[in-house]
């Protein structure tokens, strides 16, 4: 893809085309809603600006489940960090970044040069800012653009990290051939994703997938076939589904409990749809039809 037409941008620029039309209908979609007010100020206040991911309670473990959403969502990035066994030398591309979080984590934990691909301009310029708050731009580069088409020469990183984010593409083999594109030989491929369990009928996730603007999600199987046929090796998975209804419901009781606040700043019509959302989450996800968890991949 033209680097033009995809408003790349690095440190301190910023581009905001009004529409690309090389971005498909989900990615339009997923792009136009981070990008909202509405969109941006719920995640920004509820996870705390720093991730939008599912965390990891150790209320599943019987121990408390009182976990601040801030600090559950950081237990997920040192689970995943401890696996990738960064340093000073290692490449590592997020997909779908975010706010930077993990790589603000990553650059400043392990030295590691971290490069941020997210389609969203509104979080980009936040995690811009809050790099060079952290005095960390010289480790982190933000571009804007899709995974769908990673806009980086072949064998350019050593890890690509992402959490749960591919479940907003149409177009996940796609993914994950790109993924393989500009991973380096023996390079390592770690990510969470919102998945649908093996079994689940699609016509029960249709809430879910109404919300998505997607007919269906990703699945354990769908990813061992996807990256076993772009020639990863599996390095297994670690099944944490009973965290994903946990993580909603928190999310939603603390929307609930701030409810006041953010309806100052945030429209009733997005709040209305958003608890509507978080419920339906935690419904399927106590019921067993979701699935949530770390994959880890290599070349």
């Amino acid at each position: 893809m033209d680097q033009d037409l995809t408003a790349i941008t690095r440190r301190g620029t910023i581009n905001r085309p009004v529409q690309d039309p090389e971005y498909s209908s989900a990615v339009q979609t997923a792009r136009d809603y981070y990008n909202s007010t509405d969109a941006d100020t719920f995640y920004y206040e509820i996870w705390g600006g720093t991730d939008i991911h599912v965390g990891l309670y150790r209320g599943v473990d019987g121990l408390t489940d009182t976990d601040d959403i801030p600090k559950a969502s950081a237990r997920t990035v040192e689970r995943m960090a401890s696996y990738v066994g960064p340093d000073s030398s290692t490449r590592i591309l997020d997909v779908g970044a975010g706010y930077g979080g993990s790589a603000r984590h990553l650059a400043e934990k392990y030295g590691c040069k971290v490069t941020c691909l997210n389609l969203s301009e509104v979080e980009n310029e936040r995690n811009r800012e809050a790099n060079r708050a952290a005095g960390l731009d010289h480790l982190i580069d933000v571009v804007d653009g899709v995974f769908e088409d990673i806009p980086f020469k072949d064998d350019s990183f050593d890890v690509v990290w992402s959490q749960d984010a591919f479940s907003h593409s149409a177009e996940r083999d796609l993914v994950v051939r790109e993924v393989a594109r500009v991973l380096a030989p023996g390079g390592q491929f770690v990510f969470t994703d919102l998945m649908a369990d093996d079994d689940t009928p699609v016509d029960t996730l249709g809430p879910i997938l109404e919300r998505l603007h997607l007919t269906s999600m990703g699945t354990l199987g769908f990813y061992r076939k996807s990256t076993a046929d772009a020639g990863f090796k599996d390095l297994g998975f670690d099944d944490l589904s009973k965290q994903l209804p946990l993580h909603y419901g928190r999310v939603l009781e603390e929307t609930e409990r701030r409810d006041s606040e953010l309806s100052g700043t945030i429209s009733a019509e997005y709040l209305k749809k958003m608890k509507a959302g978080l419920r339906e989450w935690v419904a399927r996800g106590e019921a067993g039809d979701l699935a949530w968890g770390i994959h880890r991949y290599q070349l």
